[in-house]
């Protein structure tokens, strides 16, 4: 057999999902054989009378006592049953494991989904979320009973701002995309303080940053222009420079870009920024390439953002939380969002000396900033101080790894991006030939041309081997792009079965195109409509087919 490892789906398989196209299909290899089951949904399994657990039913007095202290209008009042499932806690237990069978996941096998990061979330980052001391801590309780949230709430945001070489850390942003957005806002209450608020109205963005960064300066009400790339995929200085100009904001620049490429004009790009009175903001999200080999601060920048879920391994992709910190010069700290943890009492080098030794320091008095403190602060941007389990798993990894070990993490991200570059120029295009850092940009624009095999095709062929697909057609100014991020995790074996499987694509698109196009074929659910599910979602379940 090849590196596929699966048949394809015997003739005569079952059709995904059922007659109303409802449900999800199950699959599993038995006896050699590909088995698509549906999975039907829950309220086929649903039986009057069945139930998981029982709860006691309210007096009628009650009930009208609760309504009434909610102060809800009539017609806000449920006056029949919900429809919901009733089924055992077995049936449902069932379900939902059967589900889950359906998911792929870094836990499972290989993702190398580009500028996602999607490493191995090391499991004692989950031991210590869920200590009783600190799962069981409410962000409301009084700062004499959070000593020790609050505490590794200022150690983290220390060691992010040694991390970064920025002079301050806000942790409240609830995710990368509202990191930038803290980021930016604080640019424009930095420019309003100077009296330049109406002045600067545009933030320039080079066409190979994350594509929420103009969606983000749009929201802060500022107008984009893009900046080219040149041959080497970095800044056009000269595009840049002719840009640049009185009523700049801000450039917003990811570094390293999502070609892969670390800016190598850096210096250049933020004394230019500078010049012209300008804020310098770097986009950190990629920022597993360069851990202990490059701070922002030590460049110049004025702000970044941290994905603690990528860079820091806090679990991310199935619908958050996240965590995105932001770090600022100087000239921004006054606007940092409120509360700041701060250190009240005690010397911050002795608790920081102690607590990387794992002892407290008699005396230490950690609290959150009083509201007011800061009266440049653009405010609140989160509930509290952020998403704080997120935060303990980062706290955690950040010090499982320490200084050198963070440098090995970045140091082997990038040898795993190149040595996939170097094993796969042969069967895919590479527009920009030099090294990379944590991902690798290839092009599928020969397999179209020369056999009408698309990206797409190419990533629908990908699941057929049970490893998730890279990102595809990003970035923009890659035609057919497969953006590949292995990260560091993965092993030399790994590395080496995904370089046989992408030949092995390669190989077939020239062999047998049609079969590519028809892709996936051993997965439980084959090519999806995607147009028509983006334009006319069906998310309503028909009672009357139950």
């Amino acid at each position: 057999m090849s590196v596929t490892e699966r048949p394809a789906a015997p003739a005569g398989a079952p059709s995904d999902g059922d007659a109303s196209g409802r449900g999800a299909a199950f699959s599993s290899a038995v006896g050699g054989e590909e088995l698509r089951v549906v999975q039907p949904l829950i309220f086929a399994s649903s039986r009057p009378g069945r139930r998981d657990v029982r709860f006691p039913k309210p007096s009628d007095a009650a009930q009208a006592a609760a309504a009434s202290q909610l102060e809800l209008p009539a017609e806000a009042l449920r006056t029949a049953a919900a429809r919901l499932p009733e089924v055992s806690e077995l049936d449902l237990l069932r379900h939902f494991n059967r589900l889950s069978h359906l998911n792929h996941a870094i836990d499972l096998g290989f993702y190398p989904l580009g500028s996602c990061t999607m490493k191995y979330n090391p499991k004692v980052n989950e031991w210590a979320a869920r200590l009783p001391g600190l799962s069981e801590s409410h962000p409301l309780d009084p700062p004499e009973l959070s000593q020790g949230s609050l505490e590794i709430q200022w150690l983290l945001a220390e060691l992010l701002r040694e991390i970064s070489g920025m002079a301050a850390v806000s942790l409240q942003p609830a995710a990368g995309a509202q990191g930038e957005l803290t980021g930016l806002l604080m640019a424009r209450a930095y420019h309003r303080s100077r009296g330049e608020g109406e002045q600067r109205t545009t933030v320039l963005v080079p066409d190979s940053s994350h594509g929420t960064n103009p969606a983000t300066a749009t929201m802060v009400g500022y107008r984009t222009i893009t900046i080219p790339s040149n041959e080497r995929g970095g800044i056009d200085l000269a595009a840049l420079r002719e840009a640049l100009g009185s009523d700049t904001a801000a450039l917003m620049i990811t570094n390293p870009s999502t070609l892969g490429m670390f800016e190598d004009q850096i210096d250049q790009v933020v004394a230019a920024v500078h010049e012209v009175g300008a804020i310098a903001y770097m986009d950190g999200a990629n920022l597993n390439a360069i851990l202990g080999r490059f701070r922002a601060g030590d460049a110049g920048f004025d702000v970044m953002h941290f994905n603690l879920h990528k860079t820091f391994s806090t679990p991310h992709g199935g619908g958050g939380p996240g965590a995105g910190p932001v770090g600022v010069s100087e000239r921004l700290a006054p606007f940092l969002p409120e509360p700041v943890p701060v250190l009240v009492e005690g010397s911050p080098d002795e608790v920081k000396r102690n607590a990387w030794a794992g002892r407290t320091t008699p005396g230490a008095r950690f609290a959150l900033e009083a509201e007011g403190t800061r009266e440049q602060s653009i405010g609140k941007v989160r509930a509290f101080a952020g998403n704080f389990g997120m935060h303990l798993r980062a706290y955690t990894y950040i010090r499982s790894n320490g200084d050198a070990g963070l440098r090995e993490v970045s140091d082997d991200a990038v040898l795993a991006a190149n040595y996939l570059r170097v094993r796969l120029t042969d069967a895919y295009d590479l527009p920009y030939d030099r090294i990379c850092k944590h991902e690798v940009v290839f092009s599928g624009r020969r397999q179209k041309r020369e056999h009408g095999v698309t990206t797409l095709d190419i990533a629908k062929a990908i699941l057929d081997y049970q490893i998730h697909p890279p990102t595809i057609y990003f970035p923009l100014i890659v035609e057919e792009a497969l953006m590949i991020e292995p990260t560091e995790t993965e092993s030399l074996e790994t590395l080496d079965r995904f370089v046989a499987v992408m030949h092995e694509i390669a190989e077939r698109a020239a062999r047998d195109p049609a079969a590519l196009r028809a892709a996936p074929t051993t997965t439980p659910v084959g090519r999806l409509d995607e147009a028509s599910a983006a334009r006319r979602p069906d998310l309503r379940h028909d009672f009357g087919t139950a």
